[in-house]
């Protein structure tokens, strides 16, 4: 049978997830085109927050990465967007001018943020939350500016709330109505909500409804319709979703809130469907993951000649991923006549519970504080069970029903990870068929447990229900391909004198031949930090560090050279700007490492710009030395009593290029007012009357960290020896993409010190780290040793 070519558009959760669900069914039926408008493989939406909180690397969201678009046949556009439908010649066209036959249609668009139409709501600084790309500007925001408003006080509102507050904003947060999440929570649950992230430095401007956003060249404050105002330098509007429809609209599609689709997601058209949150089903829109992942079955059934009762809606329910507010969901939230509540609301310890009953049924739910009974009862809503036999007093518990009955009374088809629309049937059927014995076994095979992660426990009891028995908890793997810790993993290559990659991944079992996003990286570090000898695998790097310089959200990148200690000359600077001419550069600024970066510049020009620049990167992408921050000490200073330049060139000479285990932050203080911070840096130095202050494990970032006073020392030769042996320590020890905060938190600071205050040790440290650094010297290293370089920075031994 000759394949049909099946196009979508959108790279998104809810389409990807069809393609998905018909490969299982059918490798053979289709010829899969995919255009994206973002220039990422598919990614977990839900997992924003995460990133923007600083807990999740955008790298880790990635659910389906390029290889997997390859091995499956799937030709992938991105940064390409469908502009019209061609329904007459069914053909689709791009905006860069692609045209596309189909047999098949998806339309798989999802939904857009909705932008107040108020004035000023296109300045600079007004921003939705809906991509990758928005995350990458709010982070970017919050590194210069400090006062943030988020517009709406719902889900996604109190996620990019908390995620700015990480960023070390001040946030406040505009909400029309008189308690938060009103379409979730009802007036008690809300106002816990808002005491509890009150606690967490969120401020609320309740009853507000905004007039107009105000500012000329970027926003600077907003305005209300009581004629307040309150000033701010970031606005996140978090007012809700418009499904994308647009396409559909201007080829004669039947829409209303959005496409309009029957049972099977086919829309007025017999060749055209439509999934996700633009899709339109018996005047239901929806938001959450669970009904599109249902809805991409029922439509991956149907292209695949299937069988399918069609979808039949959903019914959802909600929890917050805010760290330190538990919170569920579901149904009606408020009484009516037909309804009567149970309550149970304890203010002292924060804890909320409401049934609604209509009929001896469950109506709707609402859980603060206290989540557990959450499956339970929400499967009980669902399947519509008669509430006659339980006690109400003990919110619908049976007398001596244990917890482990919640498993074994669902049925197969009942989801247990709504983020991914795993069922239980399908999660009992992996254990069985892959001899599953762990929770991380399970969430590689059946995707359960490994988006927000509150479905753990539910999928820990399905697996000891199956299994018969109590499983024991293993520590989690480098990542889904393996169960081996980091430290298993290392002590393998290291035993088995495993010196590539590819060995390490056939001898040890991986479950992808090929590996993937998080672990190819974390393999080519660990391969390099036990084996001096091992050649970098360039293509295990990401795009920034193969390029060398940044990717920024509109698809152009930054270069940042190299400037020592943040020291510069006249004759660099004019070659910066030279450069930066001549390549009609958009943004030249200062960063926060003290170095000129140059915004903006295309891909295809970096090659030739670091070659007229003559200078090295700035490795600003990099794992490995950022930079060495310095103030201009005892040359100039009055309060100097240290040579904190020269100190912080022969640091940032010594440790440039080297790998570990994530970027390092280094800082030269040449006396106690340490005007460079480092006081919060990996590694900092201090200089006072006697020598230098060292102190370790600072982080300045999402989570601010103070560093440990480790010693004072009196020589800067003392101070490179220590730092060789602290850096080479982490380099061993550390787990990829782990900071030095956490790992010195993990490690113990005590035992670090015990480390570096032995003499031997450090001895042994510093020779294992000269051998490491002996690969990273490059020909082009040599514009490093000029007399001009070793006037600019004042120091005899470069």
């Amino acid at each position: 049978m000759e394949k049909q070519r099946l196009v979508m558009i959108g790279n998104g959760m809810a389409g990807v997830r069809c393609i998905e669900e018909i490969l299982k069914r059918n490798t053979e039926r289709y010829d899969i085109i995919i255009f994206g408008d973002e220039p990422h493989p598919n990614y977990n939406r839900i997992l924003l927050s995460t990133v923007l909180q600083g807990k999740t690397d955008k790298n880790e969201i990635i659910m389906n990465d390029w290889s997997w678009y390859e091995e499956n046949g799937i030709t992938l556009y991105t940064n390409e967007q469908v502009i019209r439908i061609d329904r007459g010649e069914k053909r689709i066209y791009t905006n860069q001018n692609c045209a596309v036959q189909y047999d098949v249609l998806i339309i798989a668009t999802g939904s857009a943020p909705f932008i107040l139409p108020v004035p000023g709501n296109d300045l600079p600084g007004v921003t939705g939350f809906r991509t990758i790309q928005d995350c990458e500007m709010m982070i970017k925001t919050a590194e210069e500016y400090k006062k943030a408003v988020i517009i709406g006080g719902g889900l996604l509102g109190l996620e990019a709330a908390r995620g700015l507050l990480n960023l070390g904003m001040e946030v406040e947060v505009v909400h029309l109505m008189s308690h938060l999440m009103e379409q979730q929570l009802d007036a008690p649950a809300g106002a816990l909500l808002k005491r509890d992230l009150e606690g967490q430095g969120m401020k609320f401007l309740m009853e507000k409804q905004t007039a107009e956003i105000l500012g000329d060249e970027r926003v600077t404050g907003i305005r209300f319709n009581d004629g307040t105002e309150t000033p701010c330098d970031l606005v996140v509007m978090a007012v809700g979703i418009r499904p994308n429809k647009q396409l559909a609209q201007e080829c004669a599609l039947h829409i209303n809130r959005g496409i309009v689709v029957n049972d099977y997601m086919q829309t007025s058209d017999s060749c055209i469907y439509a999934v996700g949150e633009c899709a339109e089903h018996n005047n239901n829109v929806y938001g959450l993951v669970a009904p599109l992942y249902e809805q991409a079955a029922v439509l991956a059934d149907y292209l695949c000649s299937i069988k399918t009762d069609g979808y039949k809606g959903s019914v959802l329910s909600t929890q917050l991923k805010v760290s330190g507010c538990d919170l569920f969901s579901a149904g009606q939230i408020y009484e009516d006549e037909a309804t009567r509540a149970i309550r149970v609301h304890d203010e002292i310890a924060g804890m909320y519970k409401k049934v609604l009953v209509r009929g001896n049924k469950i109506a709707g739910i609402v859980l603060y504080g206290n989540v557990d009974d959450s499956n339970r009862l929400f499967r009980m809503m669902k399947q519509e069970a008669n509430i006659s036999d339980y006690k109400n007093a003990s919110i619908l518990h049976k007398e001596d029903e244990g917890d482990e009955m919640l498993v074994a009374s669902m049925s197969p088809e009942e989801t247990i990870c709504g983020c991914n629309g795993v069922t239980k049937g399908q999660i009992v059927h992996s254990i069985l068929e892959q001899e599953l014995t762990t929770f991380e076994e399970v969430k590689a095979c059946t995707k359960a447990g490994g988006s927000c992660g509150k479905c753990k426990p539910l999928v820990v009891q399905v697996l000891e229900h199956t299994l018969g028995g109590k499983v024991e908890e293993v520590e989690e793997g480098i990542c889904g391909c393996t169960a081996l810790t980091r430290d298993e993993l290392i002590e393998e290559i290291r035993s088995k004198g495993l010196k590539t990659a590819k060995e390490v991944r056939y001898v040890l079992g991986w479950k992808q031949e090929e590996g993937c996003v998080k672990c190819r990286p974390a393999l080519n570090y660990y391969l390099g930090m036990v084996w001096p000898e091992y050649e970098d695998d360039k293509t295990s790097r990401l795009v920034n560090e193969r390029m060398h310089a940044n990717i920024q959200k509109d698809g152009t990148y930054s270069i940042i050279p190299k400037m020592y200690g943040g020291i510069t000359d006249a004759k660099q600077l004019k070659k910066l700007a030279e450069v930066a001419e001549k390549y009609e550069v958009p943004l030249i600024k200062l960063t926060g490492g003290q170095r000129i970066g140059l915004f903006g510049v295309k891909k295809e020009d970096i090659p030739s710009m670091w070659e007229e620049l003559e200078m090295l990167s700035g490795y600003a992408y990099g794992k490995t030395l950022r930079t060495v921050k310095t103030c201009v000490g005892s040359a100039f200073c009055r309060f100097g009593t240290q040579d904190s330049m020269s100190l912080g060139v022969a640091l940032e000479k010594k440790f440039e290029r080297i790998d570990t285990p994530h970027k390092v932050k280094m800082g030269v203080s040449a006396c106690p007012r340490s005007c460079v911070e480092s006081g919060v840096k990996d590694f900092g130095v201090i200089g006072v009357e006697n020598g230098f202050q060292i102190y370790v494990g600072g982080n300045g970032g999402t989570e601010v960290k103070e560093a440990k006073h480790l010693c004072t020392v009196s020589s800067a030769e003392e101070v490179q020896r220590l730092s060789a042996a602290f850096v080479q320590h982490y380099r061993e020890t550390g787990i990829y993409l782990e900071r030095t905060a956490p790992w010195l938190e993990r490690m113990g600071f005590e035992h670090v010190k015990e480390v570096l205050m032995d003499e031997q040790k450090v001895q042994q440290l510093n020779e294992r780290f000269d051998e490491a650094i002996a690969k990273y010297s490059e020909p082009w290293q040599e514009v490093l040793d000029t007399p001009q370089l070793r006037s600019m920075y004042k120091i005899e031994h470069l």
